[in-house]
């Protein structure tokens, strides 16, 4: 194991798919790695009960690929410290430095920001009950769980009408429902829904409970025109109305978009020189497990021909 003390060559923030994987990159390539993680290890992944894309896997559970990765960086000399606060950071510099529970340092000649992000949430009724049994923000993740059933995609955005045609290879039938009357999205992806026979659309309208048993069985909707109530039957309900990244501590330290993700190059480099970043914080169009450890890949190997380069 690697010592807790003196300065590591890569400390990593976060420790979901992305930065595990970096941490299995940095660690194997014989750097002192360090992983800082507020909150359980893992991610938004764990939430996942069974994982059946993930190539070379035929199947698990996010729960389980998460314990994998840890292990593996483990026995490559990662250290993983999890469930702490980090109270302070500083970027510039040759040396970079965190502190965690405002007592406890550490220092590393780069740094790589893997903090994440989740998706906007309804904040409903039953949302967070029948999250990962009936409840998903991603339909290339669970579309297949729900063949031939109903399901609802909330949302009016590209993404959710590009999901919801998406979910009409699986679902005998898709329910749109939407907040406004009109969609805001590209004209080519309101006509795909338009004409496709598998998906009705409720529009100028709101979703005020999910409900069920065991599992999603309905929905509760309300008509924003006259604020009638009615219940739609559902096996599932797809959400689409926003992502957000856990950017926020990094707030003016480091260069992000207007959505509040860390702008990075093809190497993963931030504006800052020995600062990298990689998973959901980025910018993407698709956010999955495997575009996270790619992400990570590049992540640790660019920050490993930094140090190198760098001569440190």
């Amino acid at each position: 194991m690697q010592k807790e003390n003196g300065v590591y060559d890569i400390i990593i923030l976060g420790a979901g798919p992305a930065g595990l994987t970096a941490g299995i990159y940095a660690s194997r390539s014989r750097l002192r790695t360090l992983i800082l993680n507020e909150g359980a290890t893992g991610g938004q992944v764990t939430l996942t009960n069974e994982i059946a894309n993930y190539p070379g896997v035929e199947t698990t559970t996010g729960f389980s690929l998460i314990n994998t990765m840890k292990n593996q960086a483990k026995s490559f000399g990662c250290s993983i410290k999890s469930n702490i606060k980090i109270t302070s950071l500083e970027m510039e510099g040759e040396i970079k430095s965190v502190t965690v529970n405002g007592k406890e340092s550490y220092r590393s000649k780069s740094l790589i920001l893997t903090p994440g992000g989740k998706p906007r949430m309804l904040n409903i009724p039953g949302e967070e009950k029948f999250k990962g049994s009936g409840v998903s923000y991603c339909a290339t993740c669970d579309g297949d769980f729900f063949t031939d059933k109903h399901v609802v995609v909330v949302g009016g955005g590209n993404s959710a009408l590009e999901e919801a045609v998406s979910l009409t290879k699986y679902a005998s039938k898709v329910t749109i429902v939407h907040q406004f009357d009109h969609f805001q999205a590209f004209a080519h992806a309101i006509e795909e829904v338009r004409q496709n026979d598998r998906i009705e659309i409720i529009l100028q309208s709101e979703l005020r409970e999910i409900y069920g048993g065991s599992t999603v069985e309905g929905v509760r909707i309300e008509n924003m025109a006259d604020g009638t109530m009615t219940e739609l039957a559902a096996d599932g309900v797809f959400i689409f109305i926003g992502y957000l990244p856990n950017t926020g501590f990094f707030r003016e330290r480091v260069m992000m978009n207007e959505r509040e993700e860390i702008v990075v190059s093809s190497l993963m480099e931030t504006n800052i020189e020995g600062v990298f970043a990689a998973g959901d914080a980025v910018p993407k169009r698709f956010r999955q497990v495997t575009t996270a450890v790619a992400d990570g890949t590049v992540a640790a190997l660019a920050a490993a021909d930094y140090i190198r380069g760098s001569g440190n």
